[in-house]
């Protein structure tokens, strides 16, 4: 059975640590270089460091930030954030990363996984997937999750609203019509990719596409529910066991850690290789020390 891996996530904006709620509303959370330190001293299996701005900014990590970071750990390490070409991944891993982490560049170009496994090895190639949970019917047509949540009258009513006709010719559904139709408890559980930090969606489905780039080279999934990131509500464990139960590389689940429970639940139940988390640690809720002793309590094989 192979160990299973604790590793903190430093998504940092403009120079310093940040984390937010669904990807956005951002607090700083200290020193990428200090909580780089701090996490090895503790024990980390491994550290990813993302730059979340550096795919929709247009502009490429900096290399110098990652140089210093590297050069005060000495466990893995994970850089992520505005890598498009092959030449930027071989920057990144001469500056002391141990993998690069592609998400907006694997989506634009799939071709640059396959490059980037071939030059470099698979085991430093990463592809991160943020998810974002729809609702599908036996049709195709896919609906947000607030559709699901709309009072009965709502989701029955046809080409209707409160002052009028739904020109779309479609449900009316929280204030808005809805195309598609509606197929009651006909409802199966979908999750589309989004790059650019979360902000623009793909139309991909995210257990297709963790397949297709396994196929292409990819070494290791990143997978981010956008819908539990920050909440510390758990993770999305059906998400996760979906991806997981896909393919055959491993699976880093991530988004929406409050609890160790939660931590125990992804390796578990989720059958996640490796666990991701950011808030229970950046803010000194628990130490990476505390995780591990609690995870090898509940019979877990731990680094």
């Amino acid at each position: 059975m192979l160990a299973k891996r604790i590793i903190p996530c430093l998504d940092v904006d403009n120079g310093r640590v940040v984390k937010g709620i669904n990807f956005v509303n951002l607090i700083d959370a200290g020193d990428p270089v200090e909580q780089a330190k701090r996490y090895d001293a503790e024990g980390a299996d491994e550290l990813v460091f993302l730059d979340i701005t550096a795919s929709s900014d247009n502009r490429r990590t900096v290399v110098d930030m990652v140089r210093a970071v590297a050069d005060n750990v000495f466990i893995p390490f994970t850089v992520g954030g505005g890598i498009r070409s092959v030449e930027e991944i071989r920057a990144i891993l001469l500056a002391g990363a141990d993998k690069v982490s592609l998400n907006t560049a694997a989506i634009k170009n799939p071709n640059l996984v396959r490059e980037g496994a071939e030059r470099f090895g698979s085991q430093c190639l990463v592809v991160a997937i943020d998810a974002r949970r729809r609702i599908s019917s036996d049709n195709g047509a896919y609906f947000p999750p607030s559709v699901i949540e709309a009072p009965d009258w709502a989701r029955d009513r046809r080409n209707s609203s409160d002052n009028g006709e739904c020109s779309t010719g479609g449900y009316f559904a929280n204030g808005e019509c809805v195309t598609g139709c509606w197929q009651g408890s006909e409802q199966l559980s979908r999750w589309e990719v989004f790059i650019n930090g979360g902000r623009t969606p793909t139309g991909l489905d995210a257990i297709e596409w963790a397949r297709k780039v396994e196929q292409l080279g990819a070494g290791e999934i990143l997978l981010t529910s956008m819908d539990r990131d920050g909440t510390q509500d758990g993770y999305d464990i059906e998400l996760t066991r979906a991806v997981a139960e896909a393919v055959n590389i491993p699976v880093i689940a991530s988004g929406g850690v409050g609890t160790i429970e939660h931590l125990y639940e992804g390796l578990t139940e989720g059958k996640a290789s490796a666990v991701l988390a950011a808030s229970i640690f950046h803010f000194g809720k628990y130490s990476i020390t505390q995780v591990k002793e609690y995870l090898r309590q509940k019979g877990l094989v731990i680094r």
